[in-house]
């Protein structure tokens, strides 16, 4: 799943940032490109049914990758447009390794490019949890563990897997409100974003899938798609322009206060655990426990789309894998849903963990969780390589 943010209303925040899949909403004409707000159509994305959706872009040119059978490699042009092709020669192209995925024009984001200061402030983000996690040896107890063991769960799978991805990103089934809003605040003390522009990032990668507008594919490299796609805000407004595809989210005050507010609450949440339980649980609840919980989102955009099998002919890279799907709280069957993206449950074999689709279930059980969306025998018959 993936994490830029806007950035924050308030003057006293505009230079603090975070993570995950979401887009910047700018207003300005990005140099050169000219607005995205006049040239990009409405989206209709909402209605996640069986049903393809219709979405259509002015000058909507790109082609998805075609698949043929499980892990099937690819052609050298499916996703390079003409004018890049004497740039990207066949010589330059490379698999992945221990995997047929090509990486047919691999993306330089660190180096040669100019940074902007919300690249910066993510980036920051990143590497301040990466480094407060480095104490973590030197200042564990038993008590901080399980405080980063329990936020894990509050925030990764209430959260992320559940709130922003299943129930808002798919709407694959219906909370009542109050519930739905503690669900997504959980996800929001991840560290990944607020709803809005995670939402909206999520919903044009199902979009573009592995085709030049996707934001995150591991055909422009691994890494690409695992993290440092989200450290160049300005390729995703090039591909995908200004996020018009969450009006559902945007139309509700309480998403946008949390769009406006939204690094309080991970600080708020970092000071409470020093006061409760100093530097260890400062260390262990947001520095080793949101570190943990970006790598197992990320390994959903990048590993999910590299390495594992694929059950259904979606058409694109996607992959099922079972250790992914079990750090990831069923969200690794990423193929399964590829192939029923409106789908509540992922692991759709009785031997595929799905920890997230047990939660919609005993939600269910006790009838707060309703409008449960599964797949239909007759879309699996479609979507299958016979």
């Amino acid at each position: 799943m993936a994490l830029i943010t806007s950035q924050p209303k308030h003057p006293l925040l505009n230079q603090i940032t975070t993570v995950h899949r979401a887009i910047p909403r700018l207003n300005k004409t990005v140099i050169g490109l000219g607005s995205f707000t006049n040239n990009v159509k409405a989206i209709e994305v909402c209605n996640f049914a069986p049903n393809p959706r219709k979405s259509t872009l002015q000058n909507h040119n790109f082609k998805k990758p075609t698949t043929t059978i499980a892990n099937a490699a690819y052609s050298s042009e499916s996703l390079v447009p003409p004018a890049e092709q004497e740039q990207w020669p066949l010589k330059n192209q490379r698999r992945i390794l221990l995997s047929d995925v090509v990486v047919e024009r691999e993306r330089k984001v660190l180096f040669g490019r100019k940074w902007n200061s919300l690249d910066v402030g993510t980036a920051g983000v990143v590497v301040a949890m990466h480094v407060l996690s480095v104490f973590a040896p030197f200042q564990f107890n038993f008590h901080a563990l399980c405080v980063a063991l329990a936020l894990y769960v509050v925030t990764g799978l209430f959260g992320i897997t559940l709130s922003f991805h299943r129930n808002l990103s798919h709407r694959s089934f219906k909370l009542p409100k109050w519930l739905e809003y503690a669900f997504a605040y959980c996800g929001v003390l991840a560290l990944q974003g607020n709803p809005i522009d995670w939402v909206s990032t999520h919903r044009y990668h199902h979009q573009f899938c592995d085709s030049e507008r996707d934001p995150h594919s591991p055909t422009e490299g691994f890494w690409f798609s695992h993290m440092s796609w989200l450290f160049d805000t300005n390729s995703i407004i090039e591909r995908c322009g200004e996020p018009n595809n969450v009006g559902d989210l945007e139309k509700q005050p309480f998403y946008r206060f949390l769009r406006s507010t939204y690094i309080v609450h991970p600080l708020a949440l970092g000071a409470l655990l020093y006061a409760i339980g100093g530097f260890p649980f400062l260390v262990w609840g947001m520095g080793v426990r949101i570190v943990w919980v970006y790598h197992i989102t990320w390994l959903v955009n990048s590993a999910c789309h590299v390495w594992g099998n694929q059950a259904w002919n979606t058409k694109d890279l996607s992959r099922n894998n079972w250790w992914v799907a079990l750090l990831a709280f069923g969200e690794g069957w990423h193929n399964n849903h590829h192939a029923f993206e409106y789908s509540a449950r992922h692991g759709l074999e009785w031997w595929q963990l799905d920890m997230t689709w047990y939660v919609v279930k005993f939600l269910q059980a006790i009838g707060l969780a309703t409008d449960v969306k599964l797949p239909t025998q007759s879309h699996k018959q479609k979507m299958a390589f016979n």
